[in-house]
Order: structure tokens, then sequence, then C-alpha cells
């Protein structure tokens, strides 16, 4: 019998989430996820995927996929560190350190897994971490779990980070700080100021971590916001994720070989968890050697991309300061940034609603991610919602 404290709590507080429009419905998607999604039996333009470059669906991946199921089965059958580690792992891992400019890069099982992973196996509670405010989730996590002093740095102010590094310096209470950012914010679309981000750094023999999941694909012909900023051989860390613009699922750490080397012996979930799919790895491997070999991927996303934000900025929506194919749309309010999602779901589109705990409360946006595989038709038609929608709600 389920414990009737329990059920009062979750009761309790499941109500008010709803109340306050906190509540996140989950959609089942009826099956791929691509540029067109079926939900409920009805077809929806999708803008809410993070599928950058239409990879998730791409029949060279599936048929890679196909093939390494025939060859190598489907699933590791082990941890790494056991035999659970497939020459196809390796292949992907040398092909995503040639992708990323490094020496060596591991492979998790997803990108909030690499955080978790890589600053806890490195930072301790003697040390200190410099975090932008807005980085994402997986890294305030993998922070707290490191056990180190968490100082917050507001975002992308770099005045505010020179004096914390400065401080922490200088207070010599720390073995070791890091200096860690997302590379592109997923919620707004900015971009991180790596170029002056390093330079700090430098000055003050600080370590530098980027979580580039949002801007690998996207970014530095594909390479990321590393390579956009020309910095690969003096950023420590570069992590990425694979469920995002390569298309599959999972994660990495890319840097020295002899980060590398540390991570396979020292971080957790390399040693306790079972490996990436045969599947998964070959599709990624892939998809890496795609965008190492053409930029047309990317060329399309931008297009598409500068065409919604031009759209929508043009019918007087608020769509922040992005500066990649990333495109909110700033509502505030939280029951009315339900709504309109809601609404636009409705006619056919179908465009998330972001809130708090995601964004902070009172600054609820619907994120629309344009990809690659999108037409001009498909996006003057969710235009044409969006305008309908937002009169209809007096929102422009």
């Amino acid at each position: 019998m389920t414990s009737s404290k329990l059920t009062g709590f979750l009761t309790e507080k499941l109500n008010h989430l709803k109340s306050q429009g906190l509540y996140n419905e989950i959609d089942p998607v009826e099956g791929a996820n691509g540029p067109i999604i079926k939900i409920n039996g009805k077809e929806l333009i999708n803008l809410s995927s993070n599928n950058y470059l239409g990879l998730a669906t791409d029949e060279r991946l599936k048929r890679v996929a196909k093939d390494a199921i025939t060859s190598h089965g489907v699933g590791a059958g082990a941890v790494r560190t056991i035999n659970g580690t497939l020459d196809l792992h390796v292949k992907l891992e040398e092909k995503i350190a040639a992708f990323k400019g490094t020496e060596a890069a591991v492979a998790y099982q997803s990108g909030f897994n690499c955080n978790m992973a890589a600053i806890s196996a490195v930072m301790d509670k003697h040390d200190a971490i410099l975090s932008d405010e807005l980085n994402h989730a997986s890294i305030i996590d993998g922070c707290r779990l490191s056990k180190a002093k968490i100082i917050r740095v507001n975002h992308s102010d770099m005045d505010d980070l020179r004096q914390k590094a400065k401080q922490a310096v200088e207070s010599e209470q720390y073995n070791k700080i890091m200096i860690i950012t997302d590379g592109v914010f997923s919620m707004d679309g900015d971009i991180a100021k790596l170029p002056e981000i390093v330079e700090i750094a430098e000055e003050f023999d600080i370590m530098t971590y980027v979580d580039d999941a949002h801007g690998s694909g996207v970014l530095g012909k594909g390479a990321g916001t590393v390579k956009h900023f020309g910095l690969q051989d003096r950023v420590d860390f570069q992590i990425g994720t694979l469920s995002k613009a390569i298309g599959v699922v999972g994660g990495y750490v890319a840097g020295k070989q002899q980060l590398i080397d540390w991570l396979k012996v020292q971080s957790r979930p390399f040693l306790f968890s079972t490996s990436l799919t045969p599947a998964d790895v070959a599709a990624s491997t892939e998809a890496i050697d795609l965008l190492m070999n053409s930029t047309e991927l990317q060329t399309q996303l931008w297009d598409n991309g500068d065409y919604l934000k031009k759209g929508l900025k043009a019918l007087g929506f608020d769509i922040g300061n992005s500066e990649t194919p990333i495109t909110p749309c700033m509502i505030g309010d939280e029951k009315t940034t339900q709504q309109f999602s809601k609404r636009l779901n409705e006619e056919g589109v179908y465009a998330k609603s972001i809130v708090f705990p995601t964004v902070p409360k009172g600054t609820g946006r619907v994120r629309n991610m344009p990809t690659a595989a999108h037409t001009k038709e498909m996006l003057d038609q969710a235009l044409a919602t969006y305008e309908k929608i937002g009169k209809e709600l007096n929102i422009i």
C-alpha cells in the first residue's frame, strides 16, 4: 500500500504546479522526430526539436546503424572497463577528437552524464568553480556532485568573472579553480564570450570547461563554439552531446590525452554504466564524418533560422538576443506562455512552452528551433499561425 505521506506530498505539489502554470504535459510522438511530427493522430510543424541538422531521420545514419546491429548486436553487453569497449567505440572517439581538434576524447551515455562525470572526476571539496548563472542543469548538478565551492558568475559578465576569479585566486583557499560555461546557452541562443573567458583563465592560471551541447554541429563549420573562436588549443575541456545536431544519443569529453586517460579510470558514469549501443555509436560516427566533409546542412540550418527570426520580429514578437538559430519568443507570464503554446498546438504548430524551473520565473517563453530539414513553406505556415495566436492573446 502506498504511504499516505507520499500520496499527500505528491497531490499537494502536483496541484501547486498545475495552478501556477508550471506543470509540463508530455506529448508522445507517433513516429520519427522530424520537421513534421504526429501527436494524437494530428500532424504538426515541429519547432521544438534539438535535431538541428535533421540527422535523426537521415537515411545514411539509419543504414550504418542497421549494419552495426547485424555485426555487433543491439547492446554493448558490459561497462567500458570490462569488455564493453567495442572497436566501434574506439573509432567514434578517434573521430570526435579529430572533429574537435583535440588529442583524445571519451564517449558517455549522455551529455548529462558527461557533466556529472568530468567535473567530479577533476574537482573536489578543496577546489572552486566559477559557473555562469545560466549554465545548464547538468553543469549545476555536476558542480554540486564534485563538492567544490560554487561561485556563481553573472551571465556573460566579464567584469564579474574577472573580479571573482581574482578573489578566488588571491584567497589561497583552493587547490584548483575552474571556469565553466555553456558554449551556446540553449534557452536564449546567445554565445559565450570565450575569447575573454580564456584570457581571464590564462591570466589567473584557471582551468576552462566549455559545454558545447548546442554549439557542436552549429558553429565553427560544425565543430562548435571553441573552433568558432579558434581556441582548440586553449580550452581544457570540450563537452558535447551526440543527441542534438549529431542526431543520435550520447555525449563526449574532448581534451588532452592525459585528461581522457584520467576520466577513463576515475569518472563514475564511465566506470559503472553499460556502454553506448553499437547502432548509436556507428550512427554518431557517420554523422560526425558527414559534418567534417560538408557544411551544407549548417548552411541550411542558419538560413532557416534567419528566416524565422526575421519573420517573427516583423510580426512584433520579442525574440530576445539570440545569436544562433535558437529563437525564443519571450512571453513572461507562465500561464500565458502555456496558453500560447497550447493554442499554437491546436492550430498545427508544435512549439513547446519553457517555464520555471528551466528558466527563471517571469521569463516564460516559447522556444523555437528551426532545423535544416524545415522547408520555407513550413516556416511560412508557422509564422501565419504565430500571427493569428499572437493577436488573439494580445501578445503582439
